[in-house]
């Protein structure tokens, strides 16, 4: 597709005095459009589309559609239908009110052109330009950086209960995805292990049976593993998310030597902030800040001080 320039720039009369008329106070978007006025021109992403083929939708509009989008936690969908139907989105982006807007596909198609064309930041580049012109921020201004720890919706589990759960998730996404293969791999026994989530049936207590539980796991999920990287196993298998998480815990939690799956000492594993703590989220990390200690991730939060 080829580049489609935009309007004048300016915000349609009727756009404007329907938008004053039903946000009085304003709104996060119309304040967007009054602060910072036109934040992108058609000419920034020229260079991203080809001369000739069919006019592409405007790219300074689908830009601050990926803000407001952005700013809001929406969805595609959601986003091309705030362009439709929202006046003060409608308001920020200088479009008629009879604007019909645009298929959701197009918001990813334009992410796609931005990151082929290494101009992701583009975007941002003008809003800060626009920001400094509008004198919301300067230049060696003072700043200060906190953090604060964000919780993730998992259970906290031990060593011994990541494994079994990982595994038991594993086995349950491949009943799922691949039956008549696990079928014919599966132990009898592993029914019995791992049909039921670790917090339905009780570990043993001693450091020794629990060292030979966790050693019985690790050999259950390697066996598992090498079948799925068998090169008679169709690759399909490999994609599995829950069979990933089990490759990614095992090379954490567990070694083999001579031929003998055995549990890492502690000493040997990866630092906390770099361990899997849950099968079900592969982003989570065990935190600490002080005296606080929890299972997700943390945020840093930076934000001017200046005396005034």
């Amino acid at each position: 597709m080829s580049l489609r320039t935009g309007g004048s720039g300016r915000v349609p009369g009727m756009t404007r005095r329907i938008a004053e008329a039903a946000f009085p106070q304003g709104s996060p978007a119309i304040r967007v459009r009054d602060a910072l006025g036109e934040l992108f021109r058609d000419e920034d992403f020229a260079d991203l589309f080809p001369r000739r083929g069919r006019p592409a939708l405007s790219p300074a509009v689908l830009a601050l559609v990926s803000i407001l989008q952005f700013a809001e936690g929406l969805s595609d969908r959601q986003a091309a239908l705030a362009v439709r139907a929202r006046i003060d989105w409608k308001y920020a982006l200088g479009l008629e009110l009879e604007d019909p807007g645009f298929d959701h596909s197009v918001l990813s198609e334009f992410r796609d052109r931005l990151v082929e064309g290494s101009a992701e930041t583009r975007i941002t580049d003008a809003v800060l330009a626009a920001a400094s012109d509008a004198g919301l921020l300067k230049l060696r201004g003072r700043q200060r950086t906190d953090s604060t720890h964000v919780l993730a919706v998992v259970r906290g589990l031990n060593r011994l209960e990541l494994a079994g759960e990982t595994l038991r998730a594993a086995l349950n996404a491949l009943a799922a995805a691949a039956p008549q293969w696990l079928t014919e791999l599966a132990d009898d026994e592993w029914f019995n292990r791992y049909s039921y989530r670790v917090e339905d049936y009780r570990f043993p207590q001693t450091l020794t049976e629990r060292i030979e539980k966790g050693n019985e796991i690790g050999n259950d999920g390697m066996r598992l593993l090498q079948a799925v990287f068998h090169p008679a196993t169709p690759g399909w298998i490999r994609q599995v998310p829950a069979v990933e998480m089990l490759r990614r815990t095992w090379v954490q939690q567990f070694q083999i030597e001579d031929e003998t799956v055995s549990w890492r000492h502690p000493k040997n594993i990866p630092p906390a902030g770099q361990r899997l703590v849950s099968p079900y989220d592969s982003v989570a990390r065990h935190g600490s800040k002080r005296d606080t200690d929890w299972q997700g991730w943390k945020v840093h939060i930076t934000e001017t001080c200046e005396p005034d």
